[in-house]
């Protein structure tokens, strides 16, 4: 399968890096944008490739970015794929299209909180902690089952949110047996908890995030339904 390295071809624009990287995805597996540290201008020249779907992780960082984009470029999507403090959720809660880090159980009561407090269901994802490295975040595997027990238990208390499925990192390696262990992991847990009966809504959870620009060739062989590509798309970072 071709793929792209971290690194994009300095003669292409980043709409042809774009329309490259979609031609090697399957159909139904959306291209996450990975615009965090890069200009607004470089998400409006992905934009105007066809892209729509970008993701950011710092709340400051975005909240400028909609505040610059989104009354002109309405159906811009931004999700939010990095650590996220509690007492920044109000910040990007009148407007994410998805929250896919929610690490703790804290953290998902106040998006629920800030989601009815602005009249409306925010789509998350539960990070799984999934590499070898411990300096990434995530539920692990059985904390996952306890909170979604939890979330049975107490419907009313999540009303304001929809869980959409899983998110997680592979660890930093060039060795990719590990990367797939690591994805074959996670594809297994999402299998297992679609069939749990835990789920309040079980046809909502429907979402696999794994996969960045070095290793997303590797995540489509393990169900990835979303793609997290910055480098390879944007280039490095300031």
């Amino acid at each position: 399968m071709l793929y792209l390295m971290s690194q994009p071809s300095p003669s292409l624009s980043i709409g042809e890096r774009i329309n490259e990287i979609k031609q090697t995805l399957p159909a139904g597996v959306r291209l996450v944008a990975v615009s965090k540290f890069h200009p607004s201008e470089a998400i409006v020249e992905a934009y105007e490739s066809g892209q729509r779907l970008f993701g950011e992780s710092r709340v400051q960082e975005l909240s400028t970015k909609h505040a610059e984009l989104g009354e002109m470029y309405l159906d811009l999507i931004w999700h939010f794929i990095g650590p996220l403090q509690t007492n920044k959720v109000k910040y990007i809660a009148p407007f994410i299209g998805m929250i896919e880090s929610v690490t703790s159980e804290k953290l998902l009561l106040e998006i629920n909180k800030q989601a009815l407090k602005n009249h409306r269901t925010i789509d998350v994802l539960l990070e799984v902690h999934i590499a070898r490295e411990e300096s990434k975040s995530g539920f692990s595997p059985e904390e996952v089952f306890e909170l979604l027990e939890t979330v049975k238990a107490n419907p009313e208390a999540y009303n304001g949110i929809c869980i959409c499925g899983l998110m997680a990192m592979a660890t930093n390696t060039d060795d990719e047996a590990q990367i797939a262990l690591e994805f074959d992991t996670i594809a297994r847990l999402h299998a297992d908890i679609k069939q749990s009966g835990l789920l309040l809504a079980p046809e909502d959870f429907t979402e696999l995030s794994i996969g960045m620009s070095s290793d997303y060739h590797i995540a489509l062989k393990h169900g990835a339904t979303l793609v997290r590509v910055g480098s390879a798309i944007f280039g490095e970072r300031d």
